[in-house]
């Protein structure tokens, strides 16, 4: 899809805008941040590895009395294949983590009762928590950023900072 937004005198003229593909097909999209229920339960199969997890979600607000209350919802998180290997290596009970992904509705049957199963199949995942948050003993931490030194590359040299001129009449009409 291109677009271009041009801004001439007092008109602003969208050129080339394209209807997109998900408005037609609809959104099937989830984001959470929570913090793991238990340790992920890692299960391999020919297609790749799986790990699921409970997450839990806090919603904190006020009564009507104004007493603070908070409620807390459980979610069922399906990764697969690479977000599996990270989630098994790094993630543990506590662990709070942000999930983007889509929601699935199963169901099947149980000694003759249909049960139905509502998961979360994760696409994204970025853990949140400092790598010895949640960690059981024995398990291998998540590399924590601050205590390593930035690479070279990134490393601040005076000569390129860049400081944006301080005039207050930059003229720009927004």
């Amino acid at each position: 899809m291109f677009f271009a937004i041009y801004i001439q005198e007092r008109f602003i003229i969208f050129v080339g805008l394209k209807k997109t593909s998900i408005m037609a097909s609809g959104l099937n999209k989830v984001i959470l941040i929570g913090n793991l229920g238990k340790d992920p339960e890692v299960r391999s199969f020919e297609t790749g590895k799986n790990v699921r997890f409970t997450l839990a979600t806090n919603e904190d607000y006020k009564t009507k009395s104004g007493d603070k209350a908070s409620h807390t919802e459980w979610h069922n998180i399906s990764l697969w294949r690479g977000l599996a290997d990270i989630a098994e290596k790094y993630l543990r009970k506590g662990s709070q983590v942000y999930i983007e992904g889509r929601i699935r509705y199963r169901s099947y049957e149980q000694e003759g009762v249909k049960k139905f199963y509502t998961e979360i199949e994760g696409d994204s995942m970025v853990m949140l928590s400092s790598g010895n948050a949640g960690q059981n003993s024995g398990s291998q931490a998540a590399p924590n950023a601050a205590e390593q030194p930035a690479p070279e590359h990134l490393q601040s040299n005076d000569s390129q900072i860049f400081t944006p001129p301080t005039s207050e009449d930059d003229e720009l009409p927004f």
